[in-house]
């Protein structure tokens, strides 16, 4: 049952993919929704591409055909770029799928919005009190601070989570010691390059649809202190440096930096809280794994907050979600920490590089590392919702 005291049965922190197929994922169950997001307009940059085939499982599940047939598929991955042929999975969404983050984060937008999800852009989350029939949240707008009484509040909301840090949620993390540059250019002729790894640092080029995204590491470069994306004489500087090609005259569409910190918040609920994406866990995009992680974390916590909004949950369902998601994002950054000192370690890594490139030559290696980048291994049954059966031609 829905406290009395509530505006809004659940608010969540963060508008972003994550957010909004948790958003989907509640309207579907008739729990009204808000979003709180910073952001003034829906995101423009292609970012994170890669869904995975557990995630295009999901999308499929939850009704996204038309975003999965923009998708691009790739039969192909990679360990610590170390390339593979994907092995053969039971799965019609087998193999990886790529699509802009932008696109999935419209599709998702425009899905919650059909499903009755509100939506506060240009308002940032200030303040967090929890009572015991709901949580208190103070909120800073355009036009002044408003208060929400929410059941609970998810923060999707990154991974300098403000939902993390007012609950007081510890976390398990290691600094950053290493940073890649990326930038999508246009008007280049490059040659594509693959996860290389040359004298003086780590590139890798792609071009799709006129565009191409270069990412550049040089080895021991210190990791600076950033207020916001690095400019492009930095990133085409770096290049030079590692590739000896010149970039300068591109034109750039989108700049970006990160570094290799990475962590998890020790518990992914804390009374009427919760967290999901980036926010419950966070690391370099080595892999494609964040944004499929995240995702992966809406589709389990939806139907068990549902539930328990609706007060038709049973006892300990949504304490199962911190029990299921937290060892999966676990064993994602433990695979993540390998792949990124495979790819950005100096010479010094080059014998381990040669002996994973003979495992990876054996069928069963191949068909666990398979296995990890699909996220099959964390298939759960399908989840009921409160109002499954009934006939729902705007469902998720």
């Amino acid at each position: 049952m829905t406290p009395a005291r509530a505006d809004v049965p659940v608010l969540i922190a963060g508008a972003g993919p994550v957010g909004l197929l948790l958003a989907c994922g509640l309207g579907r169950a008739r729990v009204p929704v808000v979003l709180v997001e910073k952001r003034a307009r829906p995101m423009t940059e292609s970012r994170a591409t890669q869904l995975s085939t557990r995630t295009a499982e999901l999308l499929h599940e939850h009704g996204f055909d038309a975003l999965l047939a923009e998708a691009a598929h790739e039969p192909r991955t990679h360990f610590g770029g170390l390339g593979f042929d994907l092995s053969p999975v039971d799965s019609p969404h087998a193999g990886n799928w790529k699509v802009p983050q932008y696109r999935t984060e419209a599709a998702l937008g425009a899905r919650a919005a059909e499903l009755g999800a509100e939506t506060l852009r240009s308002h940032r989350l200030t303040g967090l009190t929890e009572q015991p029939d709901h949580v208190l949240c103070r909120i800073q707008g355009p036009e002044g601070p408003l208060e929400l009484r929410a059941a609970y509040v998810v923060g999707c909301d990154g991974a300098h989570s403000t939902v993390r840090r007012l609950a007081g949620i510890p976390v398990t993390a290691t600094p950053a010691t290493k940073e890649l540059l990326r930038a999508d250019l246009r008007g280049l002729n490059l040659r594509d390059r693959r996860f290389e790894r040359l004298t003086d640092g780590f590139a890798v080029a792609n071009t799709r649809d006129g565009i191409t995204r270069i990412m550049v590491h040089a080895f021991g470069a210190t990791v600076p202190t950033r207020t916001g994306p690095p400019r492009f004489t930095e990133i085409a500087d770096a290049w030079r440096h590692v590739t000896g090609e010149d970039i300068s005259r591109g034109t750039p569409l989108w700049l970006d930096a990160f570094d290799n910190a990475k962590g998890q918040a020790d518990s992914y609920r804390r009374g009427r809280i919760l967290l999901a994406g980036d926010a419950a866990h966070w690391h370099p995009p080595v892999g494609g794994q964040a944004l499929n992680t995240g995702l992966q974390d809406a589709a389990d916590l939806g139907p068990k907050l549902a539930e328990t909004v609706h007060g038709t949950a049973a006892p300990g369902l949504l304490d199962s979600y911190h029990q299921a998601r937290h060892p999966a994002a676990a064993r994602v950054l433990d695979h993540v920490a390998a792949q990124e000192q495979l790819m950005l370690d100096g010479p010094e890594t080059e014998p381990l590089r040669a002996v994973l490139s003979e495992l990876i030559g054996l069928d069963e290696v191949r068909a666990h590392l398979t296995s990890m980048a699909s996220n099959l291994n964390d298939r759960l049954p399908a989840a009921k919702t409160p109002m499954e059966g009934r006939n729902d031609s705007a469902g998720l």
